[in-house]
Order: C-alpha cells, then sequence, then structure tokens
C-alpha cells in the first residue's frame, strides 16, 4: 500500500490537479490517486468555476492532509527538500515562489476563456483582450527566468515548482494554438514532452469523459 493518497478530479480539465500531481511525483512520493466523479455536482462546480482553492487537488500522507496545489508543495518541500522542488539559490527560490504565486492567484481572464482540455486542439482561436493581457505576462515570466537560467526548465537544467505551476499553461497555449516567440515556444515543447507531463496526458486521453459543460464547440 502507498504512504499517501491524492485527490484529483478530471485529468482531462483540472489543471490544479495536475499541477497537484506533478509536484507529488517530483518528489517522489509514493501516493495512490483517488479520481473524484465528474457526475459530482461538488467536483463539477469546482471544474467549471476554475477554482483554485476547492479542496482538490487533496494530500492525504499519514496524518497529514493538505490541499490546494501550492500548499501541497510547500508540505513536500519540507518533508522532502532533497527533492529539489525548489531552486538552491535563496534568490532563485524566492524568485520561484513569487511566479508560482503568481499563477495561484492571477490570469483569471485566460482561465475563463481558455480552460484546459488536453483533447482539444483549436487552429485559429480569437485571443480576447482580457486573455491576451494575461498571456503577455506569462511570456514576460517565461522569457525572464529562461534568460536568467538558461533553461530549458524556468530556473534551469531540471523543473521545479515554477514548471509544475505553468505546465498547464502550456498545455493551453497548444490547444488553444496560441502564437508565441521561439522561447516560450521552445520551453512549451519541453514541457509537453515532459515525461511526468505525458505520462499524465496519456492518463486523460484514456479517461471517460463525464463532464459534458466543458466538452464544448469553440
Amino acid at each position: 500500500m502507498a504512504d499517501a493518497t491524492l485527490t484529483i478530479s478530471s485529468r482531462n480539465y483540472s489543471s490544479w490537479s495536475l499541477r497537484g500531481w506533478l509536484v507529488c511525483r517530483m518528489a517522489g512520493l509514493d501516493f495512490d490517486v483517488e479520481l473524484l466523479s465528474g457526475k459530482e455536482t461538488s467536483t463539477r462546480a469546482e471544474l467549471l468555476h476554475l477554482s483554485p482553492s476547492f479542496l482538490v487537488p487533496r494530500l492525504t500522507h499519514g496524518a497529514v492532509v493538505v490541499w490546494d496545489a501550492l500548499a501541497i508543495a510547500e508540505y513536500l518541500n519540507e518533508v522532502r527538500p532533497a527533492a529539489g522542488l525548489l531552486p538552491e539559490a535563496p534568490a532563485d527560490r524566492a524568485r520561484c515562489r513569487a511566479v508560482s504565486a503568481e499563477m495561484h492567484g492571477g490570469f483569471i481572464n485566460l482561465r475563463s476563456a481558455m480552460p484546459m482540455n488536453l483533447r482539444a486542439q483549436i487552429p485559429g482561436f480569437p485571443i480576447f483582450n482580457g486573455a491576451r493581457g494575461d498571456i503577455e505576462r506569462i511570456l514576460a515570466i517565461f522569457e525572464e527566468c529562461l534568460s536568467r537560467s538558461g533553461g530549458p526548465y524556468l530556473f534551469g537544467a531540471r523543473p521545479t515548482l515554477a514548471d509544475a505551476m505553468y505546465a498547464p499553461v502550456c498545455s493551453r497555449f497548444r490547444t488553444y494554438d496560441v502564437p508565441l516567440p521561439f522561447m516560450a515556444e521552445t520551453f512549451r515543447d519541453t514541457i509537453l514532452a515532459w515525461d511526468l507531463m505525458a505520462e499524465w496526458t496519456q492518463d486523460a486521453l484514456a479517461e471517460p469523459d463525464e463532464i459534458e459543460e466543458l466538452d464544448m464547440e469553440f
């Protein structure tokens, strides 16, 4: 039996579940996955409102129960500091936390206009002003971090919490055919080719689709 259980909702639609799962795998945690049914009213509401404050993902690790992807990451960084969820240098750790928190609390227009949907490919998707401003800020974060670190990940040679937090955005950039400058495009492709992201995507594509409200034409 695994040491822990991570409760998630839809792999295809839930960006917060993806973030929580990524940090657990990055930390080397031995855990089982409990998947909530999309037919449950509370699960459907969480997905439709794109809420980071719903109690999924939720990690149960022995007597500890912690929810919210960012809180899970901070807990895992405390109990497994050698996993490297945060960069080694203090200034980089601070920047990593800052850009991760910015994703956690911001970019509402992008989330609303371009929900995560790993199954979809929508060429020529029209990007409206609110989402465009969010995209521009995300691209600025990518450029700044990658220019400082040299890549291929935001803080250097290996992925950190920040990469997990921005991984769903990279999937959105592919789903909605967002044109990207070379550096951001290369980073997007690096994240999408990441073995953990590929594993999650494969499972998402095989998952029954129970959320009819989100399976719509754009």
